[in-house]
């Protein structure tokens, strides 16, 4: 690439050529945080390096355009929200214009959020485009994955990169995508014990056990105490379900009455698992659910902690609650 520079600019003028070689290999600066800038789409080479310049990069705009224009990619800038580094050349300039190594913007969907929870984080990003903004969660939903009718639960938590300006879509699909490969490959290596019949009925149990702990050595055993439940047909009498079906009526506490009234999501008052998934599963969830620990115990309560004490018999269960919880 330098020989052809030279040579195009050999013919530019002489002594100009090396002077514009040694311009084109050193630092626009030396340190300092990194400085970002946008080109409009539409824009021609000397209105885009004037947007540069004008964004406070520090490069020569007149130079940076004869520099494009020497080594033939004058006409291949891409538009788009760049970050120029520190140390960073007019040459490793025009190589991020030209292959379009946009700025990377960042958002991070919490294991253990719902769906809601997680349209409001992206509604929240001022850095994407909201495409969806208008949509409902069905019509959201169907423009992703036409296999499901209730978004809750498909969609993966994870830190997710974009360019600054893409579309919130852009970021549904991907967080979908990867929900769909965790589970499958999840699915495919899974205990031959466990009684659900659909990978979905894994991730339903997976954000059960999501829900009830965040510690990871209780996980399995959490599991298992629920995969116990489902196989002699005992009701799984799970909080989060019935906060779940609560909705907005839930205001940080569970009274009996709330316990007792039926709704599609009160594992006290329905058997088996709910309808669907009750927030979005993390990978050490899915994974408990599809290999739940080998134990007898068919309870367990929260000991203050952030750890559970598991029971097998009612009455050993009972004497916890009293201990941990009255």
């Amino acid at each position: 690439m330098f020989k052809k520079l030279l040579l195009s600019l050999i013919l530019l003028g002489g002594v100009a050529a090396g002077g514009m070689v040694y311009w084109a290999k050193q630092p626009v600066f030396d340190a300092g945080q990194p400085r970002p800038f946008t080109i409009k789409p539409g824009s021609t080479l000397a209105s885009s390096v004037q947007q540069i310049a004008e964004a406070g990069v520090g490069v020569n705009p007149e130079l940076l355009e004869l520099l494009a224009r020497a080594t033939g990619k004058g006409g291949k800038l891409k538009a788009g929200s760049y970050v120029l580094k520190p140390g960073a050349t007019p040459l490793r300039l025009l190589t991020q214009l030209v292959r379009g190594e946009f700025a990377q913007e960042s958002l991070t969907v919490i294991e253990g959020w719902t769906f809601r929870q997680m349209r409001q984080a992206i509604a929240a990003q001022a850095s994407l485009k909201h495409d969806t903004a208008a949509l409902s969660d069905a019509e959201l939903l169907a423009k992703i994955s036409p296999d499901y009718s209730m978004p809750e639960g498909l969609f993966f938590p994870d830190t997710y990169l974009f360019a600054k300006g893409s579309s919130d879509m852009q970021v549904y699909k991907q967080a979908h995508s990867l929900l769909l490969k965790r589970l499958n490959q999840a699915w495919e290596g899974r205990d031959a014990s466990v009684p659900y019949k659909t990978p979905y009925e894994a991730l339903i149990m997976a954000s059960i056990v999501e829900k009830e702990t965040g510690r990871r050595a209780d996980r399995n055993t959490i599991a298992g105490v629920f995969v116990n439940r489902l196989k002699i047909g005992m009701l799984l009498q799970t909080d989060p379900t019935v906060i779940y079906g609560m909705g907005d009526q839930y205001q940080g506490v569970i009274r009996k009455r709330d316990l007792t009234t039926d709704t599609p999501y009160n594992t006290y008052t329905r058997a088996g698992l709910p309808p669907t998934p009750i927030a979005l599963p993390g990978a050490e969830s899915i994974e408990a659910a599809m290999h739940p620990a080998q134990t007898d115990a068919l309870y367990f309560v929260a000991k203050g902690d952030g750890s559970s004490h598991f029971s097998s018999s009612l009455d050993e269960h009972n004497q916890a609650v009293n201990q941990y919880q009255r």
